[in-house]
């Protein structure tokens, strides 16, 4: 940081360092407090104000001004906005008023400065490279042309991603995966009737949100279209300014987002270009997205035996799809008198008694994980809840279709060469999901901050704690792999 400040010409960047690490460790401190007192009580997540309302909460900034600036309108005090954490609004603007102009401004542009200096001299790339490795451990430098292809992905994903998907992912492919992504969706709607700690209203509601889910595969329609791809890029580029580019794209999705404001929400809008190595869930649209790139070999591939593909990718399809079900959209729905429904809207469903038993199941899976520990540092167990649910989750949703699909199609045939059975298979491949080479200041670093748990223990929790893996793998009865007492969801 020191370094940094200097060659951008700062006086004294020995003392400028230090306000500005004094600044940025208060602002940590009352992120983390904020995020402990959110899982405490999840209504603090959602509040509508207006602007003079929120102005009265945080009087150290002008909200009106800045607001009218960034999306260039004129907003009555009148308009009502949500507020994820007041609280810590209000300590952000009390750190702003004890705050000098001075760090201020210097704490402004180094934070600018360190987002954009990748894309600056290769003085300024190694500088911040430093920094990160100190940080977050990262030994290795990008290399230029790795640099160009990352920054060009990041820019241009869609349309890179229409030529990645020509070449990686065929009409052929997105219709096998959507069959398997039915299979599973099937298992968990028995298991959603089959569960016993579930009343039957809140069973039939939870049927209902599966049922609405919309499940997006591969890439979006308009990625065949080439006149469609150009019009998501409305900005120029020149060969010569590359830091010019840079801005200008950052400028142009700016713009989109602020053209967004009192617009009807876009449900079939992709997140993220077909490429991404990702899938997620959004409670807010009830929507599922598994891009081209994750739908890719070890994960998944036409050609596999089904139980690779259903220990892979199936798995993660099943974590994708207990995600809607998992603890921390339970706390929104029950604390802020509603959830989001089959359509993605906030509305209740859930029942008390239901949510309670819930909880209790909860408690265990948190207790399971808080006694792992990695280089001495606990698992944060109901840091990482809502993840270890989907993680067991998935698994077993991921085996049950499996099983359909054998009664379907008939036992596959043993691999050559291979002691295992399919249904080892299936377990074998869902490890291999989190095979990681980690460094030690990521793996501490993540044990703080992550809502996932480590990788190797996203998998022991999860096989530990079903009955068939032990059942498959001949575990004793009392073994750490097979222990009398197991946690369960779903």
């Amino acid at each position: 940081m020191e370094r940094l400040l200097s060659m951008l010409g700062a006086h004294n960047a020995t003392q400028k360092s230090k306000e500005i690490i004094q600044l940025e460790t208060r602002l940590a401190n009352i992120t983390v407090s904020e995020y402990e007192d959110q899982r405490k009580d999840i209504s603090t997540m959602y509040n509508r104000i207006t602007l003079r309302e929120l102005q009265h909460i945080a009087p150290n900034l002008r909200w009106k001004h800045l607001l009218d600036k960034i999306f260039h309108d004129n907003f009555s005090e009148d308009e009502e906005i949500v507020v994820l954490a007041t609280d810590y609004i209000k300590k952000v603007s009390n750190i702003i008023r004890t705050t000098s102009k001075r760090v201020l401004h210097n704490y402004m542009l180094w934070r600018i400065v360190a987002a954009l200096s990748e894309h600056l001299s290769t003085a300024f790339r190694s500088t911040i490279h430093e920094f990160s490795r100190e940080n977050d451990g990262t030994e290795h430098q990008l290399e230029l042309s790795r640099l160009c292809l990352t920054q060009t992905n990041k820019h241009f994903g869609m349309a890179l991603g229409a030529l990645f998907v020509q070449q990686h992912f065929s009409s052929q492919s997105k219709a096998k995966v959507q069959e398997l992504v039915d299979d599973i969706k099937h298992s968990l709607d028995l298991r959603l009737h089959e569960l016993d700690w579930m009343d039957n209203a809140t069973k039939q509601a939870a049927r209902a949100k599966l049922k609405h889910m919309m499940v997006m595969t591969g890439y979006p329609d308009f990625l065949v279209k080439p006149e469609l791809i150009d019009q998501e890029y409305g900005f120029d580029v020149n060969e010569k300014t590359y830091f010019k580019n840079i801005l200008n794209s950052i400028k142009f999705n700016i713009k989109l987002s602020v053209k967004k404001i009192h617009e009807e929400v876009d449900k079939t809008a992709w997140l993220l270009p077909p490429q991404a190595l990702n899938a997620y869930y959004l409670p807010n649209k009830n929507q599922m997205v598994f891009p081209a790139g994750i739908l890719q070999p070890t994960l998944y591939n036409p050609e596999f035996p089904q139980s690779l593909n259903y220990g892979g990718i199936g798995a993660i399809i099943g974590h994708e799809l207990t995600h809607g079900y998992d603890d921390w959209v339970m706390q929104w729905f029950m604390f802020l008198g509603g959830q989001y429904d089959r359509h993605g809207n906030l509305k209740q469903w859930w029942t008390e008694e239901s949510y309670r038993k819930f909880q209790k199941k909860a408690e265990c899976i948190i207790k399971l994980y808080d006694n792992f520990t990695v280089y001495n540092q606990k698992v944060n167990g109901r840091l990482t809840l809502g993840e270890n649910i989907a993680d067991m989750g998935g698994l077993k949703l991921a085996y049950s279709a499996y099983q359909k699909w054998v009664r379907e199609h008939g036992p596959e045939r043993p691999l050559p060469g291979l002691k295992y059975t399919h249904e080892q298979l299936l377990f074998i491949a869902f490890a291999q999901n989190w095979c990681m080479k980690r460094r030690s200041q990521s793996i501490y670093l993540q044990l703080l901050t992550d809502k996932h748990a480590p990788e190797h223990y996203r998998v022991i929790g999860s096989v530990s704690q079903f009955d068939e893996f032990s059942r498959v793998f001949h575990c004793p009865k009392g073994s750490p792999m097979n222990p009398a007492s197991k946690c369960s969801v779903w």
